[in-house]
């Protein structure tokens, strides 16, 4: 490491740490402002629905309240990620599509009067027919969510590189297999929670969990029929969001519908069963791969068709329909492939971005893997390292990657999970499974795609960062600050930063698409640069220097070689505003992407402009007689670029294997009624990991020192999510001597894996 650098590199704890630890963070749910109102929703009670009327007039005579809203109060606009996905009013006003969606709203001096008067809103349905699966929505004769959807096909990515069937007739083995995986939730800890305040010049502000202020202020702005620069989305603590912030909600609008008739702040906080399906879920999905390989292993091509139950509106379907294609893609070389992508409505609630981009994509990939080299007599090992992608490759779909460290995260992870020692060797009902992946740092988003920050200089000597981005509980915050202060040499504690505030910040892309760091990290690191090559010229003259002959280490201009010849940076600071010359630092970050790449008219071109691998093994233990599952350790690796902070990265590493590992693969997911009801959308009946369910796990960061990064740092903790899950699938495989293709891998999938071995059945996926 270079002895130049202060803080790049080292474990520190993160500077919102105390803040939490105290509880004195302030999240969205804790905000509390004068002559507050509480707000309340009335939902559907039915999966799909027509309105034929909405009446809350005896709402409005219950003491307390002070409005109420309908779809009749809104001006309708549909809302969508891209212009032709705009299918959500978010306020319903002629059908209701899942069970559970916002129908109408009450604001009141507390919250009983809220919910007494939602009791009375009068609302007239006709009942319509329900679709609650894809077979059952893309069925002929189904009835339509929306009617310019045939089939109910919603999205449908196509990608065609190379000659598949060519590829198949040169492959010394082909094998076809099925994988399925339900919905599963995002659960956050952090219910979402809105307040929603009217300022006197007619300007609205809110807080909310989100991954993308800049975002929520310009959706919100166009549904409520209001100039940009008068909707403020403010910053404010978040609990997490996995995917799951990535998207507008009713209950924003609704906040602010309820605000501004009432002209009073407004907070709405959605129960944990609402915050579970209001929000957003996990893509259900039935994943159907055919992999032909050669003697040795190598993938000659590979046809995959996969679909995805979408719910009731297209959310970010375009996007979350791509992603487990464009993972697989960059984590391995695939000379001939084939994708199509159906993303579905059905009468369910809302499918999102999520985590781990698809249970029954990227663990029935690498399954597959498994059971070809099986077939082959090959190590699995030596089959993902014959596949996997290197530095300076192109994807199928165009993109160049620049730096990439799998194959030493595959054999790093492998060394130290002991697998030449283990695989094939471990005693009865244990065993081993590799799981690799990789994930894309960004992705073109056109004006909105790139970060700008700025620096200002205090008189005291230390430095304000303004930046857009927005901290969802990963670190961005720490993140900045740590680059800010590596660049102007000052002291963690002398930045102060003002971040994820409409009002206040440049525009930032936003949290997700895995693009913080790079892209708002570099923005930042450039204006700090800018600041300090001002604050440099003001100093030279007083040191009797070249600026280029300066440097800043300890809160101290000087000259280099020279620590002796030195101007405190308050001094300097205090030089400038007594030249008139008070410093202003600029900067941006604009990743090299092709902006003619679009998700389903032209998906090809440079997706982002770099991306991170990573690697997993995991090791587990059967029971033959109950199924279940015990995970007894993983070994996680990742191609970070960089680790700015080794100690939050492997937090990533950690949460990550926590949700998509030990939780998405053994134990979550959603279970539905006929009707279209959710059976278990709390945390008493849906199940995710504590601390006691979490096995030992050893971490290795792979640093391959991107060029694009601020300070080489690239993307991290994604990967080890998906390849956690992958490398859990294939050790249970292992340990039984058979694959299970339906996830998650409840006891009573293993169970039956097993019984169905022991009487000599053939394995088989899924059945449509």
């Amino acid at each position: 490491m270079s002895p130049q650098l202060r803080y790049v590199g080292q474990r520190l704890p993160r500077v919102d740490s105390e803040a939490k630890a105290r509880g004195a963070a302030l999240f969205a749910g804790d905000i509390r402002l004068p002559r507050m109102l509480h707000a309340k929703v009335l939902r559907s009670p039915h999966a799909h629905a027509r309105i034929l009327g909405v009446d809350y007039s005896e709402a409005l005579t219950v003491p307390g309240v002070r409005a109420g809203v309908s779809g009749q109060d809104s001006a309708a606009v549909k809302w969508g990620v891209f212009r032709y996905t705009r299918d959500q009013v978010l306020l319903p006003v002629e059908r209701v599509r899942f069970l559970g969606e916002e129908v109408a709203a009450v604001a009141a001096e507390s919250l009983a009067a809220a919910e007494e008067a939602c009791a009375l809103i009068k609302v007239q349905y006709q009942p319509l027919p329900v679709v609650l699966n894809v077979w059952e929505a893309m069925a002929e004769g189904a009835p339509l969510l929306h009617d310019d959807h045939p089939h109910n096909i919603n999205v449908h990515v196509h990608i065609n590189v190379g000659d598949v069937e060519r590829g198949f007739r040169e492959s010394h083995l082909v094998r076809e297999d099925t994988f399925s995986a339900p919905e599963d939730s995002y659960f956050m800890t952090e219910p979402y929670a809105v307040v929603a305040n009217p300022l006197a010049d007619g300007s609205l502000e809110l807080w909310m969990p989100n991954a993308a202020p800049h975002q929520k202020a310009k959706a919100l702005a166009n549904a409520l029929k209001l100039p940009l620069g008068k909707v403020i989305v403010r910053k404010c603590a978040i609990g997490g969001a996995f995917g799951g912030r990535s998207d507008v909600f009713p209950a924003e609008f609704i906040a602010a519908l309820l605000a501004i008739k009432a002209q009073r702040p407004v907070r709405l906080v959605y129960s944990r069963e609402e915050n579970s399906l209001a929000t957003r879920k996990g893509h259900g999905m039935f994943t159907m791969i055919k992999t032909g390989v050669d003697q040795e292993g190598r993938v000659l091509a590979r046809d995959i068709t996969c679909y995805m139950d979408g719910g009731a509106y297209s959310s970010t379907g375009p996007i979350a329909t791509s992603v487990p294609f464009l993972c697989m893609e960059q984590c391995y070389k695939l000379p001939n492939v084939r994708f199509n992508g159906y993303r579905v409505y059905t009468n369910k609630p809302i499918g999102g971005m999520y985590r781990v981009h698809g249970r029954a994509f990227a663990s029935g990939v690498d399954l597959q893997l498994d059971l070809l080299a099986e077939e082959l007599g090959l190590d699995p090992l030596e089959v993902r390292l014959r596949n996997a992608r290197q530095a300076g490759e192109t994807t199928p779909t165009g993109s160049l990657v620049q730096s990439c460290g799998l194959t030493e995260c595959i054999t790093k992870s492998a060394l130290a999970a002991g697998w030449r020692d283990k695989y094939g060797k471990l005693p009865p009902w244990r065993g081993i499974g590799l799981g690799t992946n990789s994930v894309q740092t960004g992705f073109p988003m056109g004006i909105r795609g790139g970060s700008s920050a700025m620096v200002k200089f205090n008189e005291d000597g230390g430095a304000t960062v303004i930046s857009g981005v927005v901290d969802n509980g990963q670190g961005n915050d720490h993140m900045l600050v740590q680059i800010a202060a590596e660049v102007l040499g000052l002291d963690l504690a002398d930045i102060q930063l003002i971040s994820a505030d409409t009002q206040a910040t440049p525009n930032d892309p936003g949290s997700y698409s895995m693009i913080s760091t790079l892209a708002g990290g570099g923005a930042v690191k450039a204006a700090c640069q800018d600041a300090l090559a001002q604050l440099l010229a003001v100093a030279a003259p007083a040191l009797q220097a070249a600026p280029q002959e300066l440097e800043a280490q300890g809160g101290q201009i000087m000259v280099a070689g020279e620590p002796t010849r030195a101007l405190p940076i308050a001094k300097a600071v205090r030089l400038s505003l007594a030249q008139g010359r008070p410093v202003m630092g600029r900067g941006s970050f604009f990743p090299r992407v092709d902006n003619k790449r679009e998700w389903l008219k032209n998906p090809f071109g440079q997706l982002s402009e770099t991306f991170s691998f990573g690697a997993c093994v995991a090791e587990v233990e059967v029971d033959p007689a109950t199924g279940q599952v015990k995970i007894l350790n993983l070994v996680l690796s990742q191609d970070c670029g960089r680790a700015l902070n080794p100690l939050v990265v492997e937090g990533q590493f950690e949460g990550g294997a926590s949700m998509g590992g030990v939780g998405g693969m053994l134990a979550e997911e959603f279970l539905w009624t006929r009707e279209g009801r959710c059976l278990n959308p709390s945390f008493l009946d849906y199940k995710v990991p504590l601390a006691c369910d979490m096995p030992a796990m050893a971490n290795i960061i792979v640093e391959s020192m991107d060029q694009s990064g601020p300070f080489g740092a690239k993307e991290a903790g994604m990967s080890a999510a998906m390849s956690a899950a992958q490398a859990i699938a294939g050790a249970v495989a292992n340990a039984i001597g058979r694959p299970v293709f339906e996830y998650p891998l409840t006891p009573a999938r293993v169970l039956k894996a097993i019984q169905e071995k022991q009487a000599g059945l053939p394995a088989r996926g899924p059945q449509k």
